[in-house]
């Protein structure tokens, strides 16, 4: 984003994933015997590639759609992802043992460049709605910008603590799974078609509130407050796990969370960004999404070793969870109030730049 302007960036970014893809897609038919290492060279390719690819999709949305609009489209644009995420299990079910894993990957690639020409799509359609005609300009600024605008920012910072506590609060519900699931289940083909159904149930509430709800809690209720809504059910959900550690209040808990994170809370919190200048919306954006994340998952490790050494269970971690939900909670309203500020700033500049009559929205 230093050098390139946002369509080349984005086309450029997407490709060059792309070509990773083929090159593993080489390396799995011309080295089989190597498989181990290939596999785990490529399983950590892949959560480089979940996280960045998906960074840079939402930092597009924020920059082309303003709150308003984010507030009404998010939700929809969210459905999106989540029938991508049950066309690609049923395609990958389908298709693993008729064709092989490794010929899935071809299928990837182009699928992504589908993805790149939908970008290049949107991208022409939100220049030419632009009000003057112009070269698209480069954001410029120094490559690790974004670092130092974090940590120069309240606003930017308390974004960093909100996506800390979310992860370290989900890394530690990953090892309650874990751990509920071995004392209920003794087989593993039992708990793959456990897992399968918690699956499924997240995937079809997580798209009927964002098709029928989302746009319209965001807009009643404002941006403090859905981003709330996972905190709140975090103290709820591991206050009662606390008191009732048992199978089934972990399922309503788990269910509730992830599809109040993928419905509500991550259009909530893209609103965030959308009141930020461009380059916050790439740089300081991808640093916290990447880099605060996978900080979030170390700390949330390391957390539950310690709290393992110290001789907590499920009930005990539960108990810790509920203070650090709150002060997540807290967090997330005091976001809420600061993006409503200065979206309204954002507003009466814009206004009083094109002489009190708006300016044409994106």
């Amino acid at each position: 984003m230093a050098r390139l302007p946002r369509g080349r960036f984005i086309t450029i970014s997407y490709r060059f994933f792309l070509l990773n893809i083929l090159v593993f897609f080489l390396v799995f038919r011309l080295f089989p015997h190597h498989l181990v290492w290939t596999g785990r060279v490529f399983f950590v390719w892949t959560s480089v590639f979940n996280l960045f690819v998906t960074s840079v999709f939402w930092a597009f949305m924020v920059d082309v759609f303003r709150t308003g609009q984010g507030k009404r489209l998010f939700g929809f644009v969210g459905v999106g992802g989540t029938l991508g995420g049950i066309a690609g299990s049923a395609l990958t079910a389908r298709f693993a043992e008729l064709i092989g894993p490794t010929q899935l990957l071809l299928i990837s690639a182009g699928l992504l460049e589908l993805a790149v020409q939908c970008v290049r799509r949107l991208h022409q359609t939100a220049r030419a709605a632009e009000p003057v005609a112009t070269t698209e300009p480069v954001i410029g600024g120094a490559t690790l910008a974004g670092i130092g605008h974090v940590l120069r920012s309240p606003y930017l910072l308390n974004i960093c603590l909100y996506m800390l506590l979310f992860t370290i609060g989900s890394t530690v519900l990953y090892f309650q799974q874990a751990e509920i699931a071995a004392a209920n289940f003794t087989d593993r083909a039992t708990q793959t078609a456990f897992f399968a159904k918690l699956d499924l149930a997240v995937n079809i509430l997580t798209g009927l509130t964002q098709a029928f709800l989302t746009g319209r809690l965001i807009s009643w209720l404002g941006v403090g407050v859905t981003l709330a809504v996972l905190p709140a059910l975090s103290i709820i959900g591991f206050a009662s796990l606390g008191a009732v550690p048992v199978l089934g209040v972990f399922v309503v808990f788990q269910i509730l969370r992830r599809a109040g994170e993928y419905a509500v809370a991550r259009p909530s919190r893209e609103l965030l960004y959308t009141v930020l200048d461009r380059e916050d919306k790439y740089k300081a954006k991808h640093f916290i999404d990447t880099f605060i994340y996978r900080v979030g998952d170390q700390v949330g490790i390391w957390s539950m070793a310690g709290l393992a050494a110290l001789g907590l269970g499920i009930t005990g971690t539960a108990v810790v969870a509920v203070p650090v939900s709150a002060f997540w909670l807290g967090i997330s309203l005091w976001l809420g109030g600061r993006q409503k500020a200065l979206a309204a700033a954002d507003v009466s500049n814009r206004a009083s730049s094109s002489g009190g009559i708006g300016t044409p929205t994106r």
